[in-house]
């Protein structure tokens, strides 16, 4: 079974700092072009910050996005998961909890942010590597 840790193999983290305002992190994100970010206060793990949260937070509640910071607006202590856990079961967790980004962390440290597409398309790369091995196997008889 493949791990958290293979998926992240040299992927960059995106995050988000949670005194920035949010007129700032929204324009991270869309520079990164990212629907989520994991949000730190220095090097801890606090939240996670999503378009909906800008959605639902900011606009709808007619707050002022140039002066709310991150920290009022995101979802806070997110629930994560370690870079050993096992694609399969993210993706369940992810769907017993209904989020789509989960962050990876070992001790307190952030080493990645993951979401259901990820996991997803690791999953579609793998079943195709295994349908090319079967037609090769029965094609070779």
């Amino acid at each position: 079974m493949a791990r958290i840790r293979e998926l992240l193999a040299g992927r960059e983290t995106f995050y988000v700092q949670s005194n920035m305002t949010a007129k700032d992190a929204a324009q991270y994100m869309a520079e990164k072009n990212v629907g989520a970010v994991p949000v730190l206060e220095g090097s801890a793990l606090v939240g996670v910050l999503s378009e909906r949260d800008l959605v639902r937070r900011i606009l709808m509640a007619g707050r002022d996005w140039s002066t709310t910071k991150v920290n009022e607006v995101m979802t806070p202590d997110p629930l994560t998961v370690t870079t050993a856990e096992d694609l399969q079961e993210c993706m369940v967790l992810m769907k017993r909890h209904g989020f789509r980004h989960l962050p990876v962390s070992d001790d307190g440290q952030l080493h990645g942010f993951v979401s259901m597409r990820d996991l997803l398309l690791h999953d579609l790369d793998e079943k195709e590597i295994e349908m090319r091995m079967m037609r090769s196997y029965i094609g070779g008889e």
